[in-house]
């Protein structure tokens, strides 16, 4: 089972166990976040979609840790994103 889930402006396919950088979520490491702006469901060939969003469905994950996005090893100074690394524990229609 897979999904398609939209935040920070984004979207990302995702699966169980799988781990993703996403935009800053709230929430320090081992604590749950809930997506719940699911747009696509695969469940084994069947695909469920929502306009724009399945009503009822959600994807649940755990913070594995909050970071800063480094684009140049060598710059010390300027814009770096925050991001929150989480893994993905579950997704529920």
């Amino acid at each position: 089972m897979d999904a398609v889930i939209a935040t920070g402006g984004k979207q990302y396919r995702v699966s169980p166990v799988q781990v993703i950088t996403v935009e800053k979520a709230p929430g320090d490491k081992g604590s749950p976040v809930e997506f719940t702006d699911v747009i696509l469901i695969n469940r084994d060939g069947e695909v469920l979609t929502g306009t724009p969003s399945l009503q009822g469905a959600r994807v649940r994950a755990e913070v594995v840790r909050q970071a800063r996005r480094r684009k140049n090893y060598r710059r010390h100074r300027g814009h770096r994103q925050q991001v929150t690394m989480v893994r993905i524990t579950g997704i529920e229609v």
